[in-house]
């Protein structure tokens, strides 16, 4: 891995950061390759147990670094990354992958957003648990400007947020939304003054909680929040039993009643 994405790990928080700084971190096709390769590095660490995913810079990321792929032909052959092919029977193709690999993430990862979220920028934004978005934060479903639809899971991620119609909106338009706009539509968390800041506050107290059970309600919510009643109250179940008189839970139990800091084990990689 080049260091056009950083990871480095700091008390079970895994700090990812695009460092394309020099072009408001467009996404040309070797960060494509980079971002999920480290997105897939960061899931494997058991010992990791919030994200804080930001951008170098003045801005988050300005989406596709469209003048790279026409220079490579990418987006005129469909060669080079081949972004259509879904690699190791995954779900999502590889442009898709930039995005989706961190909802798929066991952890929760919080997205530190400033300056421009456009196009794939955006999308990556969207897959994020948690959005922190500074004062001077826009956002940008951009897709439409090159005659193109969202394709980086940004449809998967977006109907968790906003209505159907305010959805459709920022697709056919592409128009630019301010962070206070953004908060309004739900298409962030809350607005912060420092959001790298607050996000790596926000992972530390995460990190300090149960791994086990932080883990398993990441995924008892993913997968019932669009389900039946039915199959949401027997994924709690499912998910309570995984956990419940573990070691992990345990360990809770004690540190409450002894009035200490818990000392977890690394997250069990089987809660599913």
């Amino acid at each position: 891995m080049s260091d056009l994405v950083t990871i480095s790990i700091e008390n079970h928080v895994a700090y990812v950061k695009l460092n394309r700084a020099e072009k408001y971190n467009a996404l040309n096709a070797e960060m494509f390759v980079e971002i999920v390769d480290a997105g897939r590095s960061v899931s494997a660490d058991p010992s990791v147990r919030a994200v804080v995913l930001s951008g170098e810079g003045k801005g988050f990321c300005a989406g596709l670094d469209f003048e790279s792929f026409m220079a490579m032909g990418d987006i005129a052959s469909g060669q080079g990354l081949k972004f259509f092919n879904k690699p190791g029977g995954s779900p999502a193709n590889y442009a898709q992958l930039v995005g989706y690999v961190w909802k798929q993430m066991p952890v929760p990862v919080i997205a530190a957003i400033h300056g421009a979220a456009y196009g794939g920028g955006f999308q990556l934004a969207l897959a994020a648990d948690i959005r922190l978005a500074g004062t001077d934060a826009r956002f940008s479903v951009m897709e439409i400007k090159w005659g193109l639809v969202p394709d980086m899971s940004g449809t998967q991620t977006l109907r968790d947020l906003v209505r159907l119609d305010v959805a459709k909106e920022l697709t056919f338009t592409g128009r630019v939304v301010g962070a206070e706009e953004a908060a309004s539509l739900g298409l962030v968390t809350r607005i912060c003054e420092n959001p790298f800041e607050a996000a790596a506050d926000m992972a530390k107290e995460i990190a300090g909680k149960s791994p086990d059970a932080i883990t398993a309600g990441k995924q008892l919510l993913e997968k019932a929040w669009h389900g039946s009643s039915v199959d949401g109250l027997d994924l709690e179940a499912h998910f309570q039993k995984k956990i419940i008189g573990q070691a992990n839970q345990i360990e809770t139990v004690m540190a409450n009643f002894e009035n200490r800091p818990p000392a977890y084990k690394n997250r069990k990689p089987d809660i599913k």
